[in-house]
């Protein structure tokens, strides 16, 4: 216990006591003097590894039945465990806390994801800080630590040049972080953050680059200069990919591989899909498949157009899923060729949620537009059919292959009552620690189990204290039984769901589940009751995918099940319940907290950049100024004064042949631009946009008065703007336009502006009251 007096139940270690010194000289001192040393890990304790691929779906992978070839997953688990009753949260941001931290997520403060934050306590996205990480554990026991891709853990008032960064991966106990923040990510052009500080990659799509490519090359770079520079201490990779997550994103020839697979349409892909689970064995022998979700349209009644989108999309998507597990086994291969695998725990986690229904009915190309309620009409969208999937697209499937990939269940991601939204496959592989090979384990697991797992493998207890803060319970419970024993018993008896209203309770084999919405319907349309909700009771030890409801015949366990839900929901902050989706994206409906308070006027100075749009004035729905100070050179200027958003939504002031030009792009479907009549002449200038909103709503137009040195010069009209947000992956930028560009107009690239620009100041119009749709009073903007 010399090296870890707190027998590593305290973390950090504490400091041992130097000892006095003896003597004037070092030449006479007699007691031994010691020098601190790095924290020894445990003895022959494992590396670690966990993959977490996005929006998958318990029948999308080849190694549980699925459609989509993923070889790396196959290897694995042909060499490891198939977890076949593992859980998830049903949504992105919850999973990932859980997953972190061993603790459900609602007690995390992580409900739903982090831009649907409020004040509620299971719902404010601030993990607490006695809710340590794995990655906090690892690191105070003597790993080397790294994150690479995803994170969408931290609050997005925090996502900003001045932190804190406290609840950075780098604040939670990764030595490294390469990635990007939020819910998604563009994987032709994207924003990233090394560590703390923003990056854009150098090279673009026309030269080769894809996001998950990158990701990967940083995590095998990460992984071979910490083996090399210190090779006897074990390391701790987190490997969270954007994909399948929309955009779906992929090089042409990846798509072309599945050119033709799905043309039968996804009815009979479930049904070849459970035939290939039941001879995998990752279902039991009479799984039945479970009803039809309603309101989906089957195959044969789509016409000709919707089959052919709706193929072209699913193409994409498995050869978007096909090319990161393709990079996966890259690194594994790194792994193997450094000599580490065997001795390397890997968890490749497939999926933190279900198949993502929130394409609905038809999918779209342009996935922000469906989370504001607008639907493209297939006979239009057919037009950029060979679009899909490339930089001038940002896809999302429809909502029947969703279904398709959640097989043999029913539902999709949102929905926390029903498997289709909360069973996805894990892979365990450790060839060092077990000695099975291609094995199967049937036993109920949940996403929180695997911090424990890990800290059981690694021979580390949990810890009582972290950064001097006593740590709340750890919530799982470790699976490590069932690496030597199939048929190890049960080690998680109960277990509550709850996302966006949708909620369940399993308990001992049984589940009773209660659906609240449907996920393609974000946009609010009044208030759904939950008293109105109706329970279902499932006998899971008999039916495996939820294809039987018991609840006629069962009321007494369902009463049973209901009361056990409302305990577990109380005693993990649950309550209230919150059905907001979009809604929830607004930080004033939400009553989050809003990083610029109530200031009305934020002036940015040259330069300023990736500013993320709740760290900026919240122009929508508002009228408001954009007033900038700008020299222009002898020679004339050209280039981006300040834009928001991108390709696919968003707003700009430039100047065009030197003429102040302003753009507002509507979701990619419509461009509303006003221009002056001629170039600005040399020297100092004051440009200026008033944008005068509607009113009556959210979403409404505007007039826009563009103004020089203050003679108003160019007017133009707004028919509609954007209600909650501009993107999740675009940011505010001075002086340039990051990411994709608002307008085709300027470049991709090489549009700075040619000048100086001094200030850039936003000025927001004062707010008044109406009601809303459903009654309930909500903060609008007046005109100026």
């Amino acid at each position: 216990m010399t090296d870890f007096p707190a027998g590593r139940h305290i973390l950090p270690r504490p400091e041992h006591r130097d000892p006095v010194a003896t003597a004037l000289s070092v030449h006479d001192q007699s007691a031994p003097l010691r020098a601190l040393g790095p924290v020894p890990p445990p003895r022959g304790a494992p590396n670690v590894v966990v993959v977490l691929v996005d929006d998958l779906g318990y029948g999308t992978s080849s190694a549980f039945g699925g459609p989509c070839r993923m070889p790396t997953a196959d290897r694995l688990a042909d060499n490891g465990l198939r977890y076949t009753r593992f859980h998830v949260t049903a949504l992105c941001s919850p999973t990932r806390q859980a997953l972190m931290t061993g603790r459900n997520h609602h007690s995390v403060g992580m409900g739903g994801t982090t831009e649907m934050a409020t004040a509620a306590p299971g719902y404010h996205g601030f993990r607490p800080r006695s809710a340590a990480t794995i990655a906090q554990l690892l690191q105070g026991n003597g790993y080397s630590t790294a994150a690479f891709g995803k994170w969408h853990q931290t609050p997005p008032r925090e996502i900003s040049a001045v932190g804190p960064f406290d609840r950075w991966p780098t604040g939670e106990g990764f030595d490294t972080f390469y990635g990007f923040m939020g819910a998604e990510m563009n994987h032709w052009y994207p924003q990233l953050y090394q560590g703390t500080t923003p990056v854009e990659p150098e090279r673009r799509p026309e030269d080769g680059y894809h996001l998950t490519e990158d990701l990967v090359d940083h995590a095998i770079d990460w992984v071979r200069t910490q083996h090399t520079l210190t090779p006897g201490r074990p390391f701790f990779s987190y490997l969270a990919l954007g994909a399948g997550h929309a955009p779906l994103h992929v090089g042409k020839q990846w798509r072309e591989g599945y050119r033709g697979r799905f043309d039968h349409g996804w009815d009979e892909q479930r049904a070849q899909t459970l035939a290939r689970q039941k001879e995998l064995g990752v279902v039991a022998e009479d799984t039945e498949l479970a009803p039809w979700s309603e309101g989906v349209p089957h195959w044969d009644e789509l016409t000709g157009n919707q089959r052919r989108l709706a193929t072209r999309f699913m193409e994409t998507f498995a050869g978007f899923v096909e090319h990161a597990d393709t990079q996966v086994g890259r690194f594994t291969d790194a792994l193997g060729e450094m000599g580490v695998l065997d001795n390397t725990l890997f968890l490749y986690v497939l999926g933190d949620n279900g198949a993502s229904g929130e394409g609905g009915i038809e999918g779209t190309v342009v996935e922000h537009r469906l989370g504001h309620g607008l639907v493209d009409d297939p006979d239009e969208m057919i037009a950029h059919l060979d679009e899909i999937g490339g930089p001038h697209s940002y896809p999302i499937a429809p909502a029947g292959w969703a279904l398709a990939l959640n097989t043999p269940f029913q539902w999709t991601k949102q929905v926390a009552s029903h498997l289709g939204g909360t069973r996805d496959g894990m892979i365990v592989a450790w060839p060092a620690g077990i000695a099975e090979r291609g094995g199967l384990r049937h036993q109920f697991s949940h996403v929180i189990d695997i911090l424990p797992t890990i800290a059981e493998c690694a021979g580390i207890p949990l810890p009582h204290s972290v950064d001097g803060v006593v740590q709340q319970p750890v919530e799982g419970a470790s699976f490590a039984s069932t690496f030597h024993d199939a048929h190890a018993p049960e080690y998680h008896h109960t277990q509550y769901f709850e996302m966006c209203g949708n909620r369940g309770i399993y308990h001992e084999g049984w589940m009773a589940v209660t659906r609240h919405g449907v996920p393609w319907e974000m946009v609010p349309t009044g208030i759904r009751h939950f008293r109105d909700d109706v329970w279902e009771l499932y006998d899971l030890t008999t039916d495996w995918s939820q294809s039987r409801d018991l609840a006629a015949g069962h009321p007494d366990k369902l009463a049973e099940l209901q009361d056990l839900f409302l305990i577990e929901a109380a005693k993990h902050h649950v309550f209230p319940l919150d059905d907001r989706v979009t809604e929830r994206e607004n930080p004033a409906v939400a009553g989050r907290i809003d990083l610029l308070g109530a200031r009305t006027s934020v002036t940015y100075h040259g330069g300023m950049r990736r500013c993320t749009e709740e760290t900026t004035p919240n122009v929508k729905n508002r009228s408001h100024s954009v007033v900038a100070d700008i020299d222009v050179p002898e020679t004339g200027a050209e280039g981006v004064l300040i834009a928001q958003g991108g390709r696919f939504g968003g707003w700009s002031v430039y100047l065009d042949r030197g003429c102040p030009s302003y753009v507002y792009n509507y979701f990619g479907m419509s461009g509303y631009a006003v221009r002056t009549p001629t170039p600005l002449p040399p020297g100092r200038h004051e440009v200026r946009v008033d944008f005068d909103y509607d009113g009556g709503g959210l979403g409404k137009g505007g007039s826009v008065m563009l103004i020089v040195d203050g003679e108003k010069l160019a007017s133009g009209r707004v028919e509609r703007t954007i209600a909650y947000y501009f993107s999740f992956d675009e940011t505010l930028n001075v002086g340039v336009d990051l990411g994709t560009p608002v307008t085709e107009e300027y470049p991709v690239i090489d549009n700075a502006f040619t000048g100086t620009v001094h200030t850039v100041r936003i000025d927001l119009a004062p707010e008044a009251e109406e009601p809303d749709a459903s009654g309930r009073h909500r903060r609008v903007l007046t005109s100026q």
